[in-house]
């Protein structure tokens, strides 16, 4: 397993996929991708032939998404915050990067490694699960076997909201460290636990950020097993 260290950009203007973890997406025909902050990764995806449901909490962020999707007639959108809760209501924290680095969760070491990184606003948000998600948008998760999340420590909570649907997913792909990088958020051990409870085996493991006191960011693809 290879980590090449890197330190991406907390305003997402790289890509989110490094050359291990891209390697899915000659293996499926959509992506569901939950964190889409303006998408990214849009060109890329199409550059694979994907149709993609992009999820996007924040609304002035989402109207840049929906814009930018313009031209892309097998992507769209939805502006909703996915948990493992529906109809839980949170405070969402907004960054000032662009609302790359938002969370429900609050920031703790992460500026250990982003010190421009801060909280600017917080908004009320009411959140859904991903089973509940799909069923209102009428999505048969067969159309899109792949699911991508950058919700900056939130991830378990979305998969565990997803249970009812995680089986019709042959790959994950998750943003994921190994320290408190938000209080109280996912870490990699938590999120591997999880996987392999259910059927998952980690395919590509790439470092993209270290804390120089320990502690490290992953991007983390793991493949259906069973």
């Amino acid at each position: 397993m290879s980590v090449p260290l890197t330190r991406r950009v907390k305003n997402r203007l790289k890509s989110t996929f490094a050359i291990g973890t891209e390697r899915f997406l000659r293996d499926v025909p959509g992506v569901i991708h939950i964190g889409a902050n303006t998408g990214q990764e849009r060109d890329e995806y199409r550059r694979f032939g994907l149709r993609v449901l992009w999820v996007e909490p924040i609304p002035r962020v989402f109207e840049r998404l929906s814009a930018n999707l313009r031209g892309y007639p097998d992507q769209r959108a939805v502006q909703c915050l996915v948990t493992d809760r529906d109809g839980a209501e949170y405070e969402f924290h907004v960054a000032s990067n662009n609302g790359a680095s938002s969370s429900i969760l609050d920031l703790k070491l992460h500026q250990d490694i982003w010190p421009e990184v801060q909280f600017k606003e917080t908004l009320k948000l009411t959140s859904v699960t991903l089973a509940s998600l799909l069923r209102q948008q009428q999505i048969d998760p067969a159309d899109y076997p792949a699911l991508v999340m950058d919700t900056q420590g939130s991830e378990l909570l979305v998969l565990q909201g997803g249970l009812p649907v995680l089986r019709h997913f042959d790959y994950v792909k998750t943003e994921v460290p190994d320290f408190e990088s938000y209080a109280g958020c996912c870490q990699l051990a938590e999120v591997d636990a999880f996987m392999r409870g259910n059927g998952f085996a980690e395919l590509h493991r790439d470092r993209f950020a270290t804390r120089a006191q320990g502690g490290s960011y992953y991007d983390v693809l793991y493949k259906r097993s069973a």
